[in-house]
């Protein structure tokens, strides 16, 4: 099969496939919370705010092409500036850290200017908005952020790299095992399964305090690595959260967070989520440079996330479906639409 028949049953499996992973997630959050009496709220929020960005993506993306990311990248690029300290409550070192929701947003925000300007018809056009991107990183590094900077220029690099990427699953592939390589790292540094002078030096780099949780969430999975400790749970199980006066009762890691919290399978839920992310965004019907730059965006927020509290943010979180969406949806063509309306639009009747 091919042509708009295959293309749209792929679309309706990655859509599907989106759905059943979601929906499991949150049937999942409910299962760990009712059996440790913990509080499924938050990752139910979560997963409703990809939902709902994803969805309107695919709308706006579908409609505006190059519009609609230019003005999410516009958006979150006023949200950094306007609500500098994203985060609620006291924070643990820096507002936001170095891989906080700062960082994250910047990213994203870089990613979409990207993919507005592959989406550009006009050479010019698509310079401004590399400048755009750009510019993004550039904000990055006015803030403090270290991340940001380094994040939202590899996706500059890795965008202008996809022009020249013929074949998009290998650079799926090596997307995905980016993030595979950020996150086991994390683990092993949870696990103390590095030499001592590289977890000292990550200390410097993170905090010792984060290191610590680190290592708490770890050993919650040993105490029930089936179901976690149950959503919401971590802070007050945390010994390293329950002496600090600072703590939001996290991790800072969200792979470790849903490991203390929901067990193996909460973590395998959260690398199905990223993996569907990434299989839409193989088969979906945008140019690959597109696909490719959304996908090393997404990338770069699953690394954030690996080492930050990120995904605690709803903004992040819809902003990561916005992305998705915007870079899966397939754009209105006056080619699509049917011969009357055609003829129509050609000042003349239908010749049927």
């Amino acid at each position: 099969m091919s042509g708009p028949d295959a293309d749209g049953e792929r679309r309706i499996v990655s859509d599907a496939a989106g759905v059943v992973v979601l929906g499991t997630c949150a049937a999942w959050s409910l299962v760990t919370a009712a059996v440790h009496d913990g509080r499924p709220e938050g990752v139910l929020l979560a997963v409703l705010a990809v939902a709902a960005g994803y969805a309107a993506g695919r709308i706006s993306g579908a409609l505006l092409p190059v519009g609609a990311p230019f003005a999410g990248a516009l958006a979150g690029i006023a949200l950094t500036v306007a609500v500098p300290h994203l985060a609620p409550g006291p924070q643990i070192a820096a507002p936001l850290g170095h891989a906080g929701a700062t960082a994250a947003v910047l990213t994203l925000s870089a990613g979409a200017a990207c993919c507005a300007a592959w989406a550009a018809p006009v050479p010019a056009v698509r310079f401004a908005l590399r400048l755009l991107a750009a510019g993004t990183a550039v904000l990055a590094a006015v803030l403090g952020s270290t991340t940001g900077l380094v994040t939202c220029l590899a996706v500059l690099v890795c965008s202008l790299a996809a022009g020249r990427t013929r074949h998009r699953g290998a650079g799926m592939a090596v997307l995905a095992a980016v993030a595979a390589a950020v996150t086991g790292l994390v683990w092993a540094v949870a696990a103390q399964a590095v030499p001592g002078g590289f977890l000292a030096a990550l200390e410097g780099r993170l905090t010792p305090h984060r290191v610590r949780l680190w290592q708490d969430a770890w050993h919650l999975l040993g105490d029930d690595a089936a179901l976690g400790a149950g959503p919401g749970r971590f802070g007050e199980l945390s010994t390293t959260s329950a002496k600090s006066l600072l703590s939001d009762g996290k991790p800072h890691s969200a792979p470790l967070q849903q490991a203390a919290e929901q067990g193996i399978v909460g973590v395998i839920l959260l690398a199905a989520v990223f993996g569907w992310v990434l299989y839409a965004l193989w088969r979906g019907p945008r140019p690959t440079p597109v696909a490719l730059t959304a996908g090393a965006a997404l990338t770069a927020l699953a690394a954030i996330a690996a080492i930050g509290n990120a995904l605690s943010f709803t903004a992040v979180s819809v902003g990561a479906g916005l992305l998705a969406g915007m870079a899966t949806a397939r754009p209105f063509e006056p080619s699509s639409r049917t011969p009357e309306a055609q003829a129509r639009g050609a000042g003349r009747t239908p010749a049927w």
